[in-house]
Parts: structure tokens; C-alpha cells; sequence
């Protein structure tokens, strides 16, 4: 006589799940795979901590790429002696006294010193056209103001860097959990949603970093001028905090059509929904729009416009799918 349990188990086995296990055999599978992420994340932060400067230099590219955006007709002109940075002056016209700035945005004034005789006299020389490298170095400082913040941060950097590199391991040891219990079917959905989510997640995060990163700084930066405030500097864990939060809201917010097609392919939601949906979700967008960014009306507006997109997106694969629905129910043979 066969034993019940063996044909669950062969049963189960057939329709793709793994074996079937006891409370505590789950128990014992989920302690390690949070030992195994644990360790995956605790190399990831040690890796970061070694590399810290490196992140520091890509988190502040998108500031050095502000400063070459211009705004309007500004003029202004970088007052070097030799290496050093003096000053920057702001030019309301493109003369400077007897000096003629040329017709671009950024000139450089190179101060050199002339020997005349006995006497050692300063002379300018003007370059209408200067480097981009050069331009940069006139971005917005970061500082710290007090001792414990360079620490402090570079922790914050290193967690925030280290789940980025071990989210592989991490996510794969998830799967070894999960995906035994799954069937085909089931699998195969998965397999799938988290190949496209991993794909919208790093295009959130490269859109962010490439295009709108350095264009929201420029505008905080007008903004702060507009109130009548300089702003020679920034405080740089703030500075830290509000790149990577934004990156990190921006990926998180391009997984909206995952979400959406998630529940179109579960049976609640379907093509006429969504179209219904549309006015609700532009002041859904908006306040995810709030949530996912920094407390910043530019990052914010533009958060929305893009989930607005993506949400629209959704719609049109949500219409495509039913389409096809329809073609496969029109050409099913009848009985």
C-alpha cells in the first residue's frame, strides 16, 4: 500500500515545487539565508569603506556637471592665479572695466605677475573660452562641520554602497529559498518580474545620476540666489544623503509598471481600470512623487512626470495584452 506523504510528495515534485519540508526544516532554511545576506552585505560595506573616496567622487560628478549648466544670460567670470581659485564674478554685462569677457557664459582672468624693470606687476589674461575641467572647479564645496560627521557618513556611504553590490548575492539567495515552493508557472512569472524590475531599477537610478541629478542641484542652487542666499557651500553628509535618496526613490519609483502589470496579470486590474484610474494616479504620482524624493519642488514634479509616463506605459501593455487575449479567444476552436 502506498504511503499518502510519498504521493504528495511526488505530486508536488511534478508540478515543479521542491521537496516538501517540516516548520522547523523552513525555519532552519530562512536562518541561513539571512546568515548568507548578512555576510554578503557585511563584505559589500567593508569593500565600500576601502573604496569610500572613489564613491565620493562619483556622488559628487553630478555637482561638477551643475556647474557647467548655465541659466539665462549669466556671465561669469573665474579669477585664477596660477592653479588657485580666487574668486568668481558675477558680470552683468560682458565687460569688465577695459576687459572684454567674449560672448560665452564662463571666462577665465589668469592673473600674472610681470616683471617691468625692478618692478613686478600684475597683468590679466583673458580666455573667453575656457575648459570644462575648469569650469568645474568653480562647483559648489562640500564640508563638514563638526568631527564626527566624516565618520558618520562614510558609514551611511558604505551601507548604502554595499547593498548595491551585494544585492546579487542577496537576491539570489532569496531565490533559493523561495523558488523551491514555487511551480512552473509560478516561477517562470517570477523569474520574469524580477528581471524586468532589476532592469527598471537601474534604469531609474542611471536616468537620475546621467540627466536629472545635475539639473535638480543647479535649480536648488538658483532657487537658494532667487531668496537673495549664496551658495558657496554644502554640508556634505546632507549633500550625500540627498544624492542617494533621490537615486534610491527614483529606481524604486520606476518599478511602478511592474507593480501595475503584476496585478493586470493577477485578474485585478485590466485595461478599462487603468484607463478609469488615469485622473486618480496624477495626484497618486504627485504625492509618490513627494514621498520617493527629497523635500525639493524640482525633484518632485519631475518624479511625477516620469511615473505618469511609466503609468501610461502600463496602460498601453495592459491593452496590448487584452488585445491578444481577444486574438487567441477569436482563433480557439469552438465545440
Amino acid at each position: 500500500m502506498s504511503d499518502p506523504t510519498d504521493e504528495l510528495r511526488s505530486d508536488h515534485l511534478e508540478e515543479g515545487g521542491g521537496p516538501v519540508k517540516s516548520f522547523l526544516e523552513h525555519l532552519e532554511d530562512l536562518r541561513w539565508m539571512l546568515v548568507k545576506g548578512g555576510a554578503a552585505l557585511l563584505v559589500g560595506m567593508i569593500i565600500c569603506l576601502y573604496g569610500t573616496s572613489q564613491i565620493v567622487w562619483a556622488l559628487k560628478l553630478p555637482l561638477r556637471r551643475a556647474a557647467l549648466i548655465t541659466v539665462g544670460h549669466q556671465q561669469k567670470a573665474m579669477v585664477h592665479f596660477g592653479t588657485n581659485l580666487l574668486s568668481v564674478i558675477e558680470a552683468p554685462t560682458n565687460r569688465f572695466g577695459p576687459l572684454y569677457l567674449g560672448t560665452n557664459s564662463f571666462t577665465d582672468l589668469q592673473i600674472e605677475p610681470v616683471a617691468v624693470g625692478t618692478n613686478i606687476l600684475l597683468t590679466v589674461h583673458v580666455d573667453p573660452s575656457p575648459s570644462d575641467e575648469l569650469i568645474q572647479s568653480t562647483a559648489t564645496d562640500l564640508v563638514y562641520l563638526d568631527p564626527a560627521s566624516p565618520f558618520l557618513s562614510s558609514l551611511h556611504l558604505a551601507l548604502y554602497g554595499g547593498v548595491l553590490l551585494a544585492a546579487p548575492f542577496i537576491f539570489y539567495f532569496i531565490a533559493q529559498f523561495i523558488l523551491p515552493a514555487l511551480r512552473v508557472k509560478e516561477k517562470k512569472y517570477v523569474l520574469r518580474a524580477c528581471l524586468v524590475g532589476v532592469g527598471l531599477f537601474l534604469s531609474g537610478v542611471c536616468f537620475c545620476y546621467f540627466f536629472v541629478l545635475a539639473r535638480a542641484l543647479k535649480f536648488a542652487e538658483q532657487f537658494s540666489l532667487w531668496m537673495g542666499i549664496k551658495v558657496p557651500e554644502w554640508r556634505a553628509e546632507t549633500y550625500f544623503s540627498f544624492v542617494t535618496k533621490f537615486m534610491l526613490g527614483m529606481g524604486l519609483g520606476f518599478e511602478l509598471p511592474v507593480v501595475l502589470l503584476a496585478l493586470v496579470k493577477i485578474g485585478i486590474l485590466d485595461y478599462r481600470r487603468l484607463v478609469a484610474m488615469r485622473r486618480y494616479m496624477v495626484v497618486v504620482n504627485l504625492v509618490l512623487g513627494a514621498l520617493l524624493t527629497t523635500p525639493e519642488v524640482f525633484t518632485q514634479v519631475v518624479m511625477a512626470l516620469i511615473l505618469q509616463v511609466l503609468y501610461e506605459v502600463s496602460v498601453v501593455i495592459a491593452w496590448y495584452w487584452e488585445r491578444q487575449d481577444k486574438k487567441r479567444a477569436a482563433a480557439a476552436p469552438r465545440d
